[in-house]
């Protein structure tokens, strides 16, 4: 009967961590996010999708669809302020070929328009490590869209 219970044992935690796609952050990064905005005294929107989103300057140009070509300046970090990725001069990139936070989020913006993203993992990288990016983060983009093409 011990060797039953072990191979068990064993079975199930071969499986629970063969399969990293079946962890699920929503509530840890649900939590991680409300825990920011109060820290840093932010008032963020909430989208459908769990997206929070503050814009933080207008803008006064278009609104891109999610399927537009978009100018974007940015810089990328995690919760506890730990810088990942940058570009302050600007990268044009379609919002098809970004991740879904990217996708949805930049929609928010005019085209001139600065602001936040406070993008939960499942529409970031998801619970796997992704180059560099360890699965199950909550990412932070301080966004300027510069332009819609």
């Amino acid at each position: 009967m011990k060797k039953i219970t072990l191979l068990f044992a064993f079975f199930s935690a071969f499986l629970s961590c063969s399969n990293d796609d079946d962890i699920n952050y929503d509530a840890k990064n649900e939590a991680d996010i409300i825990t920011y905005l109060t820290k840093n005294n932010l008032t963020a929107k909430k989208s459908n999708s769990g997206l929070y989103y503050i814009i933080t300057k207008e803008g006064s140009g278009n609104n891109p669809t999610s399927t537009s070509d978009v100018t974007v300046a940015y810089k990328g970090y995690y919760i506890d302020g730990k810088i990942f990725d940058q570009n302050s001069s600007g990268i044009k990139f379609n919002l098809q070929r970004v991740i879904k936070g990217w996708t949805e989020g930049i929609t928010y913006f005019k085209e001139g328009g600065e602001g936040v993203l406070l993008i939960p993992s499942k529409l970031g990288y998801g619970s796997k490590n992704h180059s560099g990016i360890p699965g199950g983060s909550v990412l932070i983009f301080d966004i300027k869209l510069i332009k819609v093409h």
